[in-house]
This record gives C-alpha cells, sequence and structure tokens, in this order.
C-alpha cells in the first residue's frame, strides 16, 4: 500500500485497473473449475436437476 501511495494518481489507476483485470480472471478460473466439478458430479449421479421450488422446498425442510 505504502508502494502505491508513492504513485501518481494515473499511475494508481492503472495498477487498480491492473489488479481488476487480475481479479475477475481469477474469479472465471474459479467458476470454470466449478462448472467442470458440476458436471462430472452430475455425469456420475451425484446430483440432479431440480426446480427452483423444489430446491427452495429442500432447503425449508
Amino acid at each position: 500500500m505504502e508502494a502505491a501511495d508513492k504513485l501518481s494518481t494515473e499511475e494508481q489507476g492503472a495498477l487498480i485497473g491492473g489488479l481488476h483485470r487480475r481479479l475477475i480472471e481469477r474469479q472465471r478460473e474459479e467458476l470454470a473449475t466449478d462448472i467442470q466439478g458440476t458436471q462430472g458430479e452430475f455425469q456420475f449421479g451425484r446430483c440432479r436437476l431440480v426446480t427452483p421450488p423444489e430446491l427452495l422446498k429442500e432447503i425449508h425442510s
């Protein structure tokens, strides 16, 4: 943080933009990994499709 404080406003903006892009990319990678895992679970019958009302009923029971 101290090093970033020494940057100009323009440089700080560029740094923030770069960090934001990295964060988005990591979130995309995590989501892709989660999707692959879930697809595998579905293929092996470890989960099933449900409607929103069915899901709510299961959550509240």
